[in-house]
């Protein structure tokens, strides 16, 4: 019969072997972590814009002139595409400050809409002629954008 030897090699103590073990699992946790963290946050962008003012003044060709300031406070470019009034779409896109009284609601929003970066500001402006519909100073008038993602942004605005 044959007596074993002890072998002069020497094995990883246990404790030893379980630290080393604790730190892969946490290496491999870590980088799925980030890998996940990095594909969610491609597919949970959102848009979010806030109206900060609106304000109406009578401008001297006898139009009201509503000056709309929008941040956009999601992770995502939001563009507006529609502008309304009162729910009655403006009849006109891309226009400029009307010279003379008018009878139709106006807005300088382009007719391809307008695109606002994550954090910016855009301003929008709308003129309604004083002689459209039954509005009157005092009168409270609701203004609705409208965006390319779906989104409506309503403000509500009092005639001067």
């Amino acid at each position: 019969m044959r007596v074993q030897t002890p072998s002069k090699r020497k094995a990883v103590s246990p404790v030893i072997a379980t630290v080393i073990l604790v730190a892969v699992a946490i290496t491999i946790a870590v980088a799925v972590a980030n890998w996940m963290g990095g594909i969610s946050g491609q597919y949970t962008q959102f848009e979010k814009c806030e109206i900060q003012s609106a304000v109406t003044t009578l401008d001297s060709v006898n139009n009201w002139n509503t000056t709309v300031k929008i941040k956009n406070s999601g992770t995502k470019t939001a563009t507006l595409t529609n502008v309304f009034v009162n729910e009655v779409e403006v009849s006109t896109y891309g226009a400029s400050a009307p010279t003379a009284a008018v009878s139709t609601i106006t807005t300088d929003l382009p007719t391809a809409g307008l695109s606002i970066e994550s954090g910016a500001i855009g301003t929008i402006k709308v003129w309604i002629g004083v002689n459209y519909g039954s509005l009157s100073s005092g009168t409270t008038i609701n203004i609705k954008l409208h965006s390319a993602g779906g989104m409506d942004y309503i403000k509500l605005v009092s005639l001067p």
